[in-house]
This record gives C-alpha cells, structure tokens and sequence, in this order.
C-alpha cells in the first residue's frame, strides 16, 4: 500500500501538483500516524522526487535558474521558520490547520481563472 502511495505522489510531485496533499492524509488514513509524523515523512520523501522533477524540467528548458535561486533563499528561511512553528503546535491543531489550507487551495483551484 505504501509503495502505492509513494507512486501516486511522485507523479502529483513531477507535475508539481503537491503531492503532499495527497501523502499526509493517506499517510494518517491508512498508516495510522500522527500529523507531525505525516508531514516529516512527506517533506523528506519528496527531496528525492524533486530532484529528479527539476532535473527533467531543466532539461526540458522551463527552469529559469535566477528566479529559482531567489525562490531557493527564501524557501528555506522559510522551511526553517514553519518547521519551528509546526513543532511547536499541538497534533490536533496541526491537522485542522492543514485540512483549512487544502480546503482553501481546492477553492482556489476551482473558482481560479484561466490564464
């Protein structure tokens, strides 16, 4: 079942959907962990299927390196910052705050326009 997971996330991943939005309620659903577990997994097995997106994205010419260093330097100030945050936050609130976040992007995603 795992591997099923992990297979359907790393193509959410490659077309750079987010497969998190799928990995963490599948990985509390069916594996029975908690929601600090879930997202620690889910941001570590998404370091190897990164690499390999962006990998075949550049190759593919759709990279602009500039944008993405700037992107790359405040990501990881922050990661560092949301990681500390969400450390700090009970399970319970976590999970609700996460469950807020996709309702609102699935939202976005419905009613957004068409460019």
């Amino acid at each position: 079942m795992v591997y099923l997971i992990g297979f359907f996330t790393g193509i959410l991943s490659g077309m750079a959907v987010g497969g998190g939005t799928l990995l963490v309620p599948a990985l509390i659903f069916f594996q029975g962990l908690c929601q600090h577990a879930a997202q620690g997994i889910s941001l570590a097995s998404f370091l190897p299927t990164a690499v390999v997106a962006a990998i075949t994205h550049y190759r593919q010419g759709n990279v602009n390196l500039r944008l993405a260093l700037y992107l790359v330097i405040g990501s990881i100030a922050g990661a560092l910052g949301g990681a500390m945050l969400a450390g700090k936050i009970d399970d319970s609130i976590l999970q609700k705050v996460f469950g807020l976040f996709l309702i609102f992007m699935g939202i976005y995603e419905f009613k957004g326009k068409n460019k």
